[in-house]
């Protein structure tokens, strides 16, 4: 709990009302009501920046009564989170934030004047309104594949589900660079799965070929690391990757400290 005390004497006067002597206690002035949709939304809000879905907040809210106490409704977010996270299928975890799939519980509404479905109604707003403030995000494609074939097979179902993963969470800005070479059809020395992925994300315009050629039989290949970081760096966005880009970090001061603070690590659970 955050106090704010002010140090020092302070000299204080009492009005008295017209029919009120000096020996009378001082009566205290009635509060103001709270309204109770404004109340729920100030949880609800609260309860989205710390991370938690606008679902699983209501759902709680919906289960201990709009009228709750902020610490009993951030108990209980805690309780179910964690339930969440444990029943969620296996994929790409960057972060522990609970599921939006609850919806559905939602669904047996007992009032739709209450202050919570008033307050539902209000939510959407705010949910686009962070959706359009998420920063970009540039996806290492060969770290992510790589990472996800266990360092011996280039998967690309694992870029699939890292792109999915940030679909998910509103992301709409997502770019993912894998090198042109890539394209090839594999081979024992460069294995290769699910290869038609690319070609979709591609389709899609969330995947991005960085060059390469062949020159006298010699595969010529661009630095595919700075168009991930240029990028990232220009659009102000993340790095999805586990490789730390040293050689670059140096070349630039200011790569290094955006590198420093913009890159996300990540793992794969569950052979996904």
């Amino acid at each position: 709990m955050f106090m704010c005390m002010c140090g020092g004497e302070e000299s204080s006067r009492l009005d008295l009302a017209p029919n009120q002597s000096s020996g009378d206690p001082p009566q205290p002035e009635p509060l103001a009501p709270t309204d109770p949709v404004t109340d729920c939304r100030t949880k609800v809000e609260f309860a989205l920046k710390l991370g938690y879905s606008e679902d699983l907040v209501l759902l709680v809210l919906r289960k201990l009564g709009p009228d709750a106490l902020i610490n009993d409704v951030l108990g209980e977010l805690v309780k179910l989170g964690t339930k969440t996270e444990m029943e969620q299928p296996g994929g790409l975890i960057v972060s522990q934030s609970p599921s939006s799939s609850l919806s559905s519980s939602l669904a047996c509404s007992s009032s739709s004047d209450s202050p919570l479905d008033s307050c539902r109604l209000l939510c959407p707003s705010k949910l686009l309104e962070d959706k359009e403030n998420l920063r970009p995000v540039v996806v290492d494609g060969s770290n992510v594949a790589m990472s996800h074939g266990n360092k011996e097979v280039f998967s690309c179902q694992g870029i699939q589900l890292a792109v999915d993963w940030f679909l998910e969470r509103g992301h709409q800005d997502i770019t993912v660079f894998v090198p042109a070479w890539r394209k090839e059809q594999s081979r024992p020395d460069a294995l290769i799965t699910d290869q038609e992925i690319l070609r979709r994300l591609e389709k899609e315009k969330i995947l991005v070929f960085t060059p390469s050629r062949r020159v006298q039989g010699r595969r010529v290949v661009c630095y595919d690391d700075r168009f991930i970081v240029k990028l990232a760096y220009e659009s102000d966005g993340i790095i999805v990757s586990n490789d730390n880009y040293r050689d670059l970090a140096n070349e630039k001061p200011e790569w290094k400290k955006f590198i420093d603070e913009r890159l996300l690590m990540y793992s794969f659970v569950n052979d996904k």
